[in-house]
Formats: C-alpha cells, sequence, structure tokens
C-alpha cells in the first residue's frame, strides 16, 4: 500500500523517529488494554466479577476477579483474545482498505509476538499468566504450543513492512502530522491510565 500524504514531510528522516517511538509505546499499551480485555472479557462471559483491572504505564497489567469458577477460561482469554483482536482489528482495515492498515497490520504482529513470548517464555519461571495457567492446570507443552504457534505469526505479518515506517530499502515518507497525531493519542492513553490509577 502506498502511504497517503499527510501532510510536510522530513527528508533528513527525522520524523520517522518522532513517529515510531510513540507508536511503540502505543503498542505497548494498546496490546496490554487488549489482554486484560480478553481476561474481562473471558471473567464475565464465566460468570465471574471483575473486582480490578491495572493499566499503568509504569506497572505490568493485570485484572483480578472473584467468584472465578473456571480459572483456566479466564486466564486463557487475556493471550487469545489479546492475538485474536488485533488480526480481526487489521482484517477490517484491510477489506476497508484503510490508509491505516500497515499500523494495524503491525499492531496485530506486536501483539502475536508479545503475548506468545509471554507464555512460551515465562512457563519456565512460573509467572505471570503463565504460571497461573500451570497452578490451574494448563500442561506446560499448551503455553509453548501457544508461543510457536504465534511469534512466528507476529514475524511473517512484520515482514517486509519497513517502508511505511520510513525504513528499509524502500522508505516512504513520514510526516509531522503523523508523528504529531501519535503523540496525541499516545499522551491521551497516558492521561487516561493515570487518571483511571490516581
Amino acid at each position: 500500500m502506498t502511504q497517503p500524504s499527510n501532510g510536510p514531510t522530513d527528508s533528513l528522516g527525522v520524523a520517522r523517529w518522532f513517529f515510531v517511538v510513540p507508536f511503540l509505546t502505543l503498542c505497548w499499551l494498546g496490546m496490554q488494554i487488549v489482554h486484560e480485555s480478553g481476561h474481562a472479557l473471558a471473567a464475565w462471559a464465566s460468570g465471574a466479577r471483575v473486582t480490578k483491572v491495572v493499566l499503568h504505564p509504569f506497572a505490568i497489567s493485570r485484572t483480578d476477579v472473584e467468584s472465578n469458577s473456571y480459572p483456566l477460561v479466564i486466564v486463557w482469554g487475556g493471550p487469545v483474545v489479546g492475538v485474536v483482536l488485533p488480526l480481526v482489528l487489521w482484517g477490517f482495515t484491510s477489506l476497508l482498505q484503510h490508509s491505516t492498515t500497515h499500523l494495524w497490520r503491525f499492531f496485530a504482529g506486536f501483539c502475536l509476538v508479545t503475548n506468545g513470548l509471554y507464555l512460551a517464555v515465562g512457563v519456565w519461571w512460573g509467572v505471570g499468566d503463565a504460571g497461573d495457567l500451570v497452578r490451574h492446570g494448563s500442561p506446560a507443552w499448551t503455553l509453548v504450543a501457544f508461543g510457536v504457534a504465534t511469534v512466528p505469526l507476529g514475524f511473517a505479518l512484520w515482514n517486509g513492512q519497513s517502508g511505511p515506517f520510513g525504513f528499509g530499502p524502500h522508505p516512504q515518507p513520514v510526516s509531522w502530522r503523523q508523528a504529531g497525531i501519535t503523540w496525541l493519542v499516545l499522551t491521551a492513553i497516558l492521561v487516561a491510565e493515570f487518571q483511571l490509577t490516581g
């Protein structure tokens, strides 16, 4: 997809860094939001009550629940929804041929890689969701299999996508307008998370 013109571009390539840095931060925060949404949706679907969702830029996200009769459903909900929903969003923008499709594709890849590594690597230390899954009866191999399935797919989505971000053998121009919008969105999410936690 050819990157549309979004205002003045920077021939020296400085704008791409002012775009990529906040965009990667957005990917991290967005991944946490989608992941915790998966836990919350699974809790709601299984009759549990969500008592607290921690989303903070300087904390590891988590979802606390009560009356949890199906712990495996709730814990698996995070990584499963955390990879499926971004893929759906990317697919939707692809069908619409929207100018942001490459951003959603990168985000989907980011979620596949981070959630996959989170379980496949975390199983060896027994931390976070990986530790909870094993304690509640999921065989360790299922967590590793999840990572084996998702991480390569995530890298496949990233493959050949450097151009729209201003990198690679065929870099496309990144506008200051893109960078500015990205910073505004990041600032809004940071303010919201600080307010919710405060």
